[in-house]
């Protein structure tokens, strides 16, 4: 796995670099194995890969042969490509990022790490002959690498909400113009719900494409989970099944996944209703909203770095009951700090500040004051230089709920050195 690590960090300094000038030439330079692979592509603020692990499962039960393309990883490079849910064994993945290395003609611009990594997925599905790949957006939609597929047989946005404005532009009309880039002619659009501005940048553009297009309203909550561990049970258009993934955004992004394969219906596809159930009964997607143990103590785990995310998280924990919260939390320099303490924080929780291994990790000082500022009665808020001291302080401190969280990278941390 060090040797993909490696082979991958070569590419780093290339940054983040939008664009689709690099990643045509690539694939070109491979005789363009995205044309060989139907696609399902998924771009949104959040709940992409909830309904990509969706709808991989369901086809896959269903009898089809699925990739699944999702980023960030939270553990290794390995995460991101899979075939029937089962993920690329890193022998394989060496091998195709050597062919991708080969294919990048010297006097041509290099691609970036995101490229190098995209057009191994693409060489993967078309060698292994999928039947579809559902492929998530790494970053925005319009000149993100994956958008390189002129007629997938279904475009999705799940959400949109303000992130990555650095890149996307400065108003959610702009970052919706970005994401609203992944639609084609004539191609179908699932849509999840959108905050007014953003709809109306996507109403304008699918009637300019003329797209078939699918607003998806959440599915409805039947049932709540009941204490033994049973999956709450939801409705969408008189399909009754299992949600086993956890927090109120599952109702939409289920739905999303269900609206998504009755357009694959229409185009000739069998998914059987019981494929359906049994397919999102399956679904796993670690990391959001997860529950595990360490050191004999019951933690929840969930990735949540922007707002919105960050206020689905806080709605599940209050649903809880638990007087108070013990935070045990790293983010990003480039998060809406505030933003996230604001949805989460309560009076009388505690919060134990740690850094993102290996990433640019926001001051933990300035978040101090900052959360102090935000929730001024909090019971305890302290700083640790790395993630096990501030879990082990937040074990002994109090019987609280221990909720780790800000940042997927730092979930990953936590994932690698518990499985040690």
């Amino acid at each position: 796995m060090n040797s993909i690590d490696s082979f991958l960090k070569r590419f780093e300094h290339f940054g983040v670099e939008l664009g689709l000038q690099r990643i045509y030439q690539l694939l070109d330079n491979l005789d363009n194995p995205h044309f060989q692979v139907p696609i399902i592509h998924v771009a949104g603020t959040n709940g992409k890969g909830s309904v990509c692990a969706y709808l991989s499962s369901i086809l896959k039960t269903a009898g089809y042969k699925v990739g699944r393309y999702t980023s960030p990883h939270l553990v290794d490079w390995t995460e991101r490509i899979c075939l029937n849910e089962q993920k690329i064994s890193s022998n394989i993945l060496e091998e195709l990022l050597e062919k991708v290395e080969a294919a990048i003609q010297p006097e041509q611009p290099s691609p970036t790490q995101f490229e190098v990594i995209t057009a191994a997925a693409w060489l993967y599905f078309a060698q292994q002959e999928v039947d579809v790949a559902v492929v998530e957006v790494g970053l925005g939609g319009r000149l993100d690498a994956t958008n390189v597929c002129h007629q997938p047989m279904v475009t999705i946005i799940t959400s949109i909400s303000w992130e990555h404005w650095q890149r996307l532009g400065s108003t959610l009309s702009h970052i919706t113009g970005e994401k609203a880039g992944i639609l084609k002619p004539r191609c179908p659009a699932i849509i999840g719900v959108l905050p007014p501005e953003a709809k109306k940048v996507v109403e304008k553009r699918v009637t300019k494409l003329e797209c078939p297009v699918v607003w998806v309203e959440p599915a409805e909550l039947l049932q709540e989970s009941q204490e033994n561990n049973s999956f709450p049970v939801a409705n969408y258009q008189g399909l009754e099944y299992k949600v086993p993934l956890f927090g109120d955004a599952q109702l939409i992004n289920s739905a999303i996944a269900i609206a998504t394969v009755q357009v694959l219906e229409t185009q000739g596809w069998e998914v059987p209703t019981a494929a359906i159930k049994q397919g999102i009964a399956a679904t796993k997607w670690p990391g959001r909203l997860q529950w595990t143990t360490w050191k004999n103590r019951q933690l929840l785990i969930d990735g949540a770095h922007n707002a919105a995310a960050a206020q689905v998280l806080g709605r599940y924990v209050r649903t809880l009951n638990y007087p108070s919260i013990s935070w045990v939390m790293g983010m990003l320099s480039t998060k809406e700090h505030s933003a996230i303490f604001q949805a989460l924080l309560r009076p009388g929780d505690r919060l134990y500040l740690v850094p993102v291994p290996d990433h640019s990790s926001a001051d933990l000082e300035q978040l101090r004051t900052m959360a102090q500022d935000i929730c001024t009665e909090l019971e305890f808020c302290q700083v640790y230089s790395h993630l096990t001291a501030g879990l082990e302080k937040a074990i002994n401190d109090s019987e609280n709920l221990i909720v780790l969280s800000g940042s997927l990278y730092l979930l990953g941390h936590f994932i690698a050195i518990s499985s040690h």
